[in-house]
C-alpha cells in the first residue's frame, strides 16, 4: 500500500532527525499525558456517581450563624424534632454526630473516629451493608442494646477483611462513659461525609447523647442532618418547604434565634456538598493542565511547520520530478501521524504515574481521591486529538505550484520564510508565551502564599513539644479518679530523663479541629457589654498546670494555674493578651470576676459559678498558621475535666522519649490508649501540605510550559535566522556590525515575549475577575504575581534568543553570498 510506504520513509526520515522526533514526542506526551491523569482524578471525584442508592434524592441540610462567625451550627435534637414535623417533600431526615471512641476488644485499645447515628441514617443515605446488616430504627432508644457497624476502609485496612467480626462485643469509651456494642455489620465502599469515620454506632453507644441535655437543650448543637427527597419533589420545592418551617421555628424562640446572628438554613444535594471542598481546586488544576495542552499543541505545530517550511525546495524538487500534490500530502501525513502518534505513546507511559502522583495530591481535597487509576476515555480521545492534528499539520503547509506565484519555485536554492509561514510560527510562539504566563501567574501567588506561611512563626516552641492523645477513660472510675489518673501520669512522665515540663490539656493545636471550634459567651466584671446588650465570646480552653511553661510562653501578668485550683476550691481563669486590652485597656483585669453567659455550658459540664482572673498570657493562635489575635479564656482542667492531650518539652529528641512514655502510662493503666506522638512542628507541617502540594504542582506545571514556550521561541528564531542568512550575510557586507544583527534577533524574540506577556496580562485580568464573582477558596495572582510572572518570561526569552542570535552574528558574508 502506498501508504504504508509513506510512512516507511517518514520513519526513516524522521531517525535522521532525532532532536525534532524526541521533542516533539516529550512535548505530546505532557500535554496529552497530563489531561488524561487530570481528567482521571476530576472524572473520579467531581463527576462519578456516588454509591448511595438515589443520590439524585439525597440532600445535605445546613444550619449557619454569620453573625457569630458560624459556617455550619450543626443542629440540636430540638430543632430536628420541629423541622421534622409534618414535611410533605422530605421523606425521612438522617441524624449523624461526630464522637470519637477508644475502643477496646478489638486488638490493641485505640481512640478511633467514629458517628452517632439514628435508624434513619442508612436508609436516608441509601448505603448497603456488605457483611451482616445496618442500623434500622429498632436501634433506636435508650434501652436498645448497643450496636456497631464498620466502615469497609476500616474493616479491610484495620481488621483484614476478617468475616468473623461479626457478633464480636467491644467497648466504647466516649467522654462521658463507657457502652458495650456488639458488632452487626460492614459498610459498602462510599464517600464518609462529613467526617471520615472508622465505625458508626447507634445512640445508645454515647451516653452524652441519652442525656437529658442533650435531648432538651435548643442550643446544645452537634449533629448533622440529611434527608431524603420523596419521590416526585424537587430540590427547590424542599429548600422552600424547609426555608418556611425553619422561619416559624426560628421565630417561635426569638431569643434562641437572636436576629444579629443571622441564623439561616440551607440545602444542597449530598454530591455537590460532598464534592464542595475539591470542586474549585480541581477544576483549577484541570484548566491549568489545559493550558499546558494548548502550550503543547502550539510548540508541535510550531516545529513541524518550521521542518515543512525548511524542506520546500525539497518538495519543489519532487514536484518537479513529477510528484502529485496527494502524494506530497500523503508523505506529509505519514510524517505527521509517525510524530503525533509517537506522541500520544508516550503520553500512554506518562499518564499511569501521573494518576498516581495527581491522585496522592487529589487525596488532600477529597477522599474520592484514593486508589484512582487512568481513565482511558480521556487518552483515547487525546490519541484522536493527535491523530487531528497530524492531519491539521499535513495540510496547513504549502506544496509546490505550477504557478510560481502560487507555489514554490525552484529559483535559487536554500529555504526562503514566507510571510505567511514567519506569521504562522509566531502566532504559536506568543500562544505559549501566554499560556505559560498565566501558568507562572498563578504558581507565583501559591508560592508567595506559601512563604508567608513557612516564614510566619507561632508565638510558642514547636520544635521541642511533643503532642500525644491520652483519650479519656472513664471505665470503672470516678471523675475524681480519672483526674487522678492525668495527674499521676504528668508526674510519672516529669521524671522520664530527657523531659523538661509536661502538661495536659484538651486540644492539639492545628490538629484537634473539633474542640477548636468552641467558644462561649462570656461576661467580665467592670467590662461594657458589646453593643450594649450582648457578651463577647472568647475561646474556650482547658489545661493543668504548667500548660504555658511546657509551650515556652512567658506570662504576662499574674500567674499560672497550681495544683491546688481543682474541683471544690475557688473557681479561677487566665485570659489572653487580647481580652485584657479589649475590656480593659490601660486597667489591671486581674482578681476581676468573669462568668460564662453561654446557655451551652449547662448542657457541657461547665459550671456557671463567678471565676477570679489569675493570669494573662500573651496570644496564642491554635487554629490558624498565621496567628491572629484571639480572645482566650483558659481554665484549669482540675476543676471541669476536659484533659485527654498529654504535652511534652523534651531537652533533646522529642521522639526518642515516645517509646519509654508509651510503657510508662500502660503500665498505669494497659487499656489507655497512648496515640499519635508527634511534634507541633511536623503537626504544622501536616496543616501546610496542601499550601505545599499546591504550589508544587502548579509550578511543575508552570515550569514545563516554561521550557516548551522557550523551546518554541527559540525554535522561531533559529528558523527565522536560517531563513534570512542571505539578508545578514548582504548586510554584513554592507558595513553591518555582528552586535546590531546580534541585538536585532534578540529584540525579535523579546517581542515575542512582551506580546505574549500583554495577552497573558490581559487574559489573567479577566480570568481573575471572573473568578472571583464565584469563588474565594483560590488565591488569585496579584500584580507582584503578574510582574514576576513576566521578569521570568522575558528572561528566558532573551536567553532562548541568545543561541539563533549568536549564530546570526557569525554569519559569514562570504559564503552567504557565493550561495546565492
Amino acid at each position: 500500500m502506498p501508504f504504508l510506504h509513506d510512512l516507511k520513509i517518514a520513519v526513516r526520515s524522521l531517525a535522521r532527525a532525532r532532536a525534532l522526533w524526541i521533542t516533539v514526542a516529550l512535548t505530546l506526551a505532557l500535554g496529552i499525558g497530563a489531561n488524561a491523569a487530570i481528567f482521571s482524578i476530576v472524572r473520579a471525584v467531581l463527576l462519578a456517581p456516588l454509591a448511595n442508592r438515589d443520590e439524585n434524592r439525597l440532600l445535605y441540610v445546613r444550619q449557619s450563624a454569620p453573625g457569630i462567625g458560624q459556617t455550619n451550627t450543626t443542629f440540636s435534637v430540638p430543632e430536628i424534632q420541629d423541622m421534622n414535623h409534618n414535611l410533605k417533600t422530605i421523606k425521612e431526615l438522617g441524624t449523624f454526630s461526630e464522637s470519637d471512641f477508644s475502643v477496646i476488644g478489638l486488638g490493641t485499645p485505640r481512640e478511633i473516629h467514629g458517628g452517632v447515628v439514628d435508624g434513619n441514617y442508612f436508609e436516608v443515605m441509601g448505603l448497603r451493608p456488605v457483611l451482616g446488616r445496618l442500623l434500622t430504627p429498632a436501634d433506636d432508644g435508650p434501652n436498645a442494646p448497643g450496636a456497631v457497624v464498620l466502615t469497609y476502609r476500616f474493616w479491610r485496612n484495620g481488621m483484614h477483611s476478617d468475616p468473623n467480626v461479626l457478633g464480636k462485643t467491644v467497648r466504647l469509651e466516649s467522654c462521658c462513659g463507657a457502652r458495650s456494642a456488639t458488632i452487626v455489620g460492614v459498610l459498602e465502599p462510599s464517600v464518609p461525609y462529613p467526617v471520615e469515620t472508622e465505625i458508626i454506632a447507634n445512640v445508645v453507644t454515647s451516653p452524652h447523647h441519652l442525656s437529658a441535655t442533650m435531648v432538651t437543650g435548643r442550643e446544645h448543637r452537634m449533629t448533622e442532618v440529611f434527608a431524603r427527597l420523596n419521590s416526585g419533589a424537587t430540590l427547590e420545592a424542599a429548600r422552600a418547604e424547609l426555608s418556611t418551617v425553619y422561619a416559624g421555628m426560628t421565630a417561635a424562640h426569638p431569643e434562641t434565634y437572636k436576629p444579629v446572628d443571622h441564623y439561616q438554613i440551607a440545602v444542597t444535594r449530598m454530591h455537590d456538598q460532598i464534592n464542595s471542598r475539591a470542586n474549585t481546586i480541581l477544576w483549577v488544576l484541570f484548566a491549568a493542565s489545559g493550558l499546558l495542552f494548548v502550550i503543547a499543541c502550539s510548540n508541535v505545530a510550531n516545529l513541524v511547520l518550521a521542518r515543512t517550511v525548511r524542506r520546500e525546495t525539497e518538495l519543489a524538487v519532487r514536484s518537479a520530478l513529477g510528484a502529485s500534490t496527494a502524494a506530497l500530502r500523503r508523505s506529509l501525513l505519514a510524517e505527521s501521524i509517525v510524530l503525533c502518534g509517537s506522541g500520544a505513546v508516550a503520553a500512554l507511559i506518562l499518564a499511569v504515574p501521573m494518576v498516581t502522583v495527581l491522585g496522592h495530591y487529589a487525596q488532600r481535597f477529597s477522599v474520592r481521591a484514593e486508589g484512582l487509576t487512568l481513565d482511558f476515555t480521556l487518552v483515547w480521545i487525546g490519541i484522536a486529538l493527535a491523530l487531528i492534528a497530524a492531519v491539521f499539520l499535513a495540510f496547513v503547509p504549502r506544496l509546490p505550484s505550477a504557478d510560481p506565484s502560487r507555489g514554490i519555485s525552484l529559483s535559487g536554492a536554500g529555504t526562503r520564510v514566507t510571510g505567511s509561514s514567519s506569521r504562522r510560527l509566531r502566532i504559536f510562539a506568543i500562544t505559549q508565551i501566554t499560556a505559560s504566563f498565566l501558568l507562572l501567574a498563578g504558581a507565583g501567588a501559591l508560592l508567595r502564599t506559601l512563604m508567608v506561611l513557612e516564614q510566619t512563626r507561632p508565638p510558642f516552641d514547636t520544635s521541642h513539644v511533643l503532642a500525644i492523645n491520652l483519650p479519656t477513660m472513664n471505665y470503672g472510675r470516678t471523675p475524681e479518679q480519672v483526674r487522678d489518673f492525668y495527674r499521676d501520669v504528668t508526674q510519672r512522665v516529669a521524671t522520664i530523663p530527657g523531659v523538661e515540663h509536661v502538661s495536659t490539656g484538651f486540644s492539639v493545636p492545628w490538629r484537634d479541629s473539633q474542640g477548636q471550634d468552641i467558644t462561649l459567651t462570656f461576661a467580665m466584671e467592670g467590662a461594657a457589654r458589646q453593643n450594649a446588650t450582648d457578651d463577647l465570646r472568647a475561646k474556650f480552653r482547658t489545661n493543668s498546670p504548667g500548660y504555658f511553661d511546657t509551650l515556652g510562653v512567658p506570662l504576662i501578668a499574674g500567674r499560672d494555674f497550681r495544683d491546688t485550683d481543682k474541683d471544690g476550691s475557688e473557681r479561677v481563669v487566665i485570659i489572653s493578651q487580647s481580652v485584657a486590652q479589649k475590656l480593659f485597656p490601660g486597667q489591671d483585669p486581674l482578681n476581676r470576676e468573669m462568668r460564662w453567659t453561654d446557655p451551652v455550658v449547662k448542657f457541657i459540664g461547665i459550671s456557671q459559678e463567678p471565676r477570679r482572673v489569675v493570669g494573662v498570657v500573651p496570644d496564642i493562635d491554635d487554629e490558624n498558621i498565621i496567628p491572629e489575635p484571639g480572645i482566650t479564656i483558659y481554665q484549669p482542667s482540675d476543676q471541669e475535666g476536659w484533659q485527654s492531650r498529654l504535652f511534652i518539652r523534651a531537652k533533646g529528641d522529642p521522639y526518642a522519649l515516645v517509646p519509654i512514655i508509651t510503657r510508662t502510662i500502660h503500665d498505669m493503666s494497659a487499656e489507655q490508649p497512648v496515640e499519635r506522638a508527634s511534634t507541633l512542628a511536623d503537626i504544622r507541617a501536616e496543616v501546610l501540605t496542601p499550601d505545599r502540594l499546591n504550589a508544587i504542582v502548579f509550578g511543575g506545571f508552570a515550569a514545563v510550559a516554561l521550557s516548551i514556550s522557550i523551546v518554541g521561541v527559540a525554535g522561531v528564531l533559529a528558523f527565522s535566522v536560517s531563513g534570512r542568512t542571505r539578508e545578514f550575510g548582504i548586510r554584513m557586507a554592507l558595513g553591518a556590525q555582528p552586535r546590531s544583527i546580534l541585538t536585532g534577533v534578540l529584540s525579535e524574540g523579546l517581542v515575542i515575549a512582551s506580546i505574549g506577556v500583554g495577552a497573558g496580562m490581559l487574559v489573567g485580568l479577566v480570568f481573575a475577575r471572573a473568578l472571583s464573582r464565584f469563588t474565594t477558596q483560590v488565591q488569585l495572582p496579584g500584580i507582584l504575581s503578574f510582574i514576576a510572572a513576566a521578569v521570568v518570561i522575558l528572561a528566558a526569552a532573551t536567553i532562548a534568543s541568545a543561541i539563533p542570535a549568536a549564530r546570526a552574528a557569525k554569519v559569514n558574508p562570504v559564503e552567504a553570498l557565493r550561495s546565492e
